[in-house]
């Protein structure tokens, strides 16, 4: 199963509610009703009993008011939704609510322009229902108890509900700020916030804070991009500053600012901001700390990003420009020199391998083939016209190279076999030994295909071919510890190759043609893969008893997959064996030990979806890493907190979603944290040390 974040409207939550709310309004027989609350009127008011009502009455999708509660919950999460009475959790009796009035700004909104559309919103919503369930379950539990005169005592027990329900299960709660309201929300559950001149908040939260460290919790909550950053170089501590407690506080603003800066501004506006920075007004001591601060944060974003921005035109070229500054400044600014020295040291790093090429000119393409072969591509090469062989190798294989391998994988002659393309017309053009060849995707369009000399399939199509009863299952015959260990090392090298700031890349979809996510798409395409090949293995195999006996192969697989810290396997794994053509071969299960299938129940509860995955985020929790995470679900985390939350308040930045998104992101940095690698080996080479060591520790009698 793959995540795809998609920018049309019609895969967009908030634009699905309000195509909900749109519904309503338009063809509800209810009508709006204002209340008085705390000496106020509240104008244009619902019921929510009305709201679940005329839900199961007009969408068949919504089939109890169960469900038909969690679809409001999800709204009044996303913000369509407002509860008069300061709720967090939707309630199914004669609770106030209010819509907001928000649009959609896209031209081409399918919602929008398109009414008839709001029980496919409500299909879409759904899917975000078993991530609030816990909520509105609880709220059915009192339903029968609720009634107006018991408001105060309700709103009690909902708030503490739903505290303890988020301490115990670590959902995440997202709730939009009104615009007309925003101060007054904003200061609840802080003590002594304010909003300083800057239009930056800074407050102390009563709550206690996710993170690890709760200690280190900074009070940025939101301001201008280049408040900020402002706010940012101000609280930087400098090298010979280190060690101070609030010094953490600033290093984790940062690391959530260059993390998660791309959701409210571009990398060019990022270096433009710095540049500006750089050249400021101050005079003397104040002009030297801002210059060396500005140094601090892009050593800093350097090593954060590694290579991730090295062709980032801008980049480079505020590089430059930043170096030519500092060389200029040296004069007036001496103490300089040792910042300029470990800038001149990054800059060497950053483009080391660029200074080569311009000085041995004539070794050019071969020192730049090593660096393109580096990266790790699944080329994919199809055998029949319904199936294909995904090879694991680099961007620069050649044609005789692949069909080498198609050949020794596929049991046949290289001689009696070519590789061809097929274009988009249907033509194939059939390829010369020595042309290069990488397909990215599955598309028919440009495929590539193994084939006869005469042009013609290697294999028919697997539904009427005879020869699926001669195949050899040839992993039966291999260990389950050793697939295990196969898989989990190329998931590793994969996993091991992806940069944090992909995952906000993919997100956002921000420039999908740069090859932005690269490591992180191919990854995802091989989770694909392996559910497929599980699949395809089992329903391949004629047999009934060598069925039964690859089913007992792939469920230790994944149970040793789990054991060696690869979920990402293990839930590809287990998600091919619960697909509709695997489940539903009856025969085969019935004939499968009962020791098997306890352990497949076992198995199956890490993909629990009840609770927000409480399951396997507890299991994963426990293990230490290195690990591989599911990664389809931590994408989707970071898609419902970006689409969940506003990026803007009052054109203020919300730092709080950023935050957020930069914990989530964080989780790479912590699974991919080797602490027992194997690869740097403390050695002593000298046999009279070892000696001296020896009879230190036990001495001659």
């Amino acid at each position: 199963m793959l995540l795809f974040v998609c920018q049309s409207c019609s895969q967009s939550f908030p634009c699905a509610g309000r195509a909900v709310r749109n519904a309503f309004l338009s063809h509800g027989p209810y009508p709006a009703k204002d209340k008085i609350h705390l000496a106020r009127i509240i104008r244009r008011s619902y019921v929510g009993v009305e709201l679940v009502q005329w839900l199961c009455e007009q969408c068949v999708y919504v089939r109890c008011r169960t469900t038909a509660v969690r679809v409001w919950q999800v709204l009044l999460e996303l913000g369509v939704l407002l509860s008069v009475d300061q709720r967090v959790v939707f309630s199914d009796s004669n609770s106030y609510y209010q819509f907001s009035f928000e649009e959609c700004d896209s031209p081409s909104c399918e919602f929008r322009y398109n009414e008839g559309e709001w029980p496919e919103a409500v299909k879409l919503l759904l899917q975000l229902a078993p991530y609030v369930q816990f909520r509105s379950g609880e709220e059915d539990l009192d339903e029968d108890s609720d009634e107006d005169d018991d408001d105060e005592e309700e709103d009690s027990h909902d708030d503490d509900g739903s505290k303890s329900e988020m301490c115990a299960f670590n959902v995440p709660h997202f709730r939009y700020i009104d615009d007309d309201d925003t101060e007054e929300n904003m200061d609840e559950g802080r003590v002594g916030g304010w909003r300083n001149r800057s239009g930056t908040w800074s407050s102390c939260y009563n709550e206690e804070d996710t993170c690890n460290s709760s200690s280190c919790r900074y009070v940025v909550v939101s301001g201008t991009p280049l408040k900020i950053l402002e706010h940012l170089l101000s609280d930087l501590r400098l090298d010979d500053q280190r060690g101070a407690p609030e010094n953490k506080e600033s290093e984790m603003l940062l690391d959530d600012f260059l993390l998660t800066y791309l959701v409210f501004m571009s990398t060019h506006d990022l270096c433009q901001a710095l540049s500006a920075r750089c050249r400021g007004q101050e005079e003397g001591k104040d002009a030297l700390f801002r210059k060396r601060k500005v140094l601090q944060l892009v050593s800093h974003w350097s090593r954060l990003y590694k290579d991730f921005l090295k062709e980032e035109e801008h980049v480079r070229s505020f590089m430059k420009t930043l170096y030519r500054c500092v060389l200029e400044d040296l004069y007036e600014f001496p103490t300089l020199e040792k910042d300029l020295k470990e800038f001149q040291k990054l800059l060497r790093r950053r483009h080391k391998q660029t200074y080569q090429h311009m000085s041995l000119k004539e070794n050019c393409l071969q020192l730049r083939s090593p660096q393109t072969d580096t990266r790790e591509v699944i080329c994919c090469v199809y055998v029949s016209a319904d199936s294909y062989l995904s090879v694991h190798t680099h961007p620069s294989l050649e044609a005789h190279e692949l069909l080498r391998i198609v050949a020794l994988k596929m049991d046949r002659a290289e001689e009696d076999m070519v590789l061809a393309v097929v274009l988009h017309t249907g033509e194939r053009r059939v390829l010369q030994p020595s042309d290069c060849v990488y397909s990215e995707s599955l598309t028919p369009q440009g495929k590539l295909v193994a084939c006869r000399r005469d042009l013609t399939e290697i294999l028919p199509p697997l539904t009427d071919s005879a020869e699926l009863s001669r195949r050899p299952v040839r992993l039966l015959g291999i260990n389950t510890w050793d697939v295990a260990a196969a898989l989990t090392h190329l998931d590793w090298s994969l996993f091991k190759s992806i940069h944090e700031q992909e995952l906000v890349y993919y997100t956002l979809s921000r420039a999908p043609g740069t090859g932005h996510t690269a490591a992180l798409s191919v990854l995802l395409q091989r989770c694909n893969e392996v559910q497929q090949w599980v699949m395809s293995e089992v329903l391949m195999c004629v047999s009934l008893n060598k069925r039964v006996q690859l089913l007992k192969k792939f469920i230790k697989i994944a149970a040793h997959c789990k054991a060696q810290r690869n979920l990402n396997s293990a839930f590809a794994i287990i998600m091919g064996l619960n697909t509709a053509a695997v489940s539903r071969l009856n025969q085969t299960w019935e004939k499968c030990p009962g020791k098997f299938k306890k352990l497949f129940s076992e198995l199956e509860l890490i993909t629990d979806p009840s609770l927000n995955h409480k399951a396997y985020r507890e299991a994963f929790k426990r293990m230490k890493p290195p690990k591989i995470p599911f990664m389809p679900l931590l994408l989707k985390d970071i898609t419902f907190i970006h689409e969940g939350n506003k990026t803007f308040h009052d054109n203020l930045v919300n730092f709080e979603k950023l935050h957020m998104i930069a914990d989530t992101v964080r989780m790479i940095r912590h699974c991919q944290s080797d602490q027992a690698s194997v690869h740097y080996l403390h050695i002593i080479d000298n046999q009279q040390t070892l000696f001296e060591l020896s009879h230190k520790l036990e001495p001659r009698a």
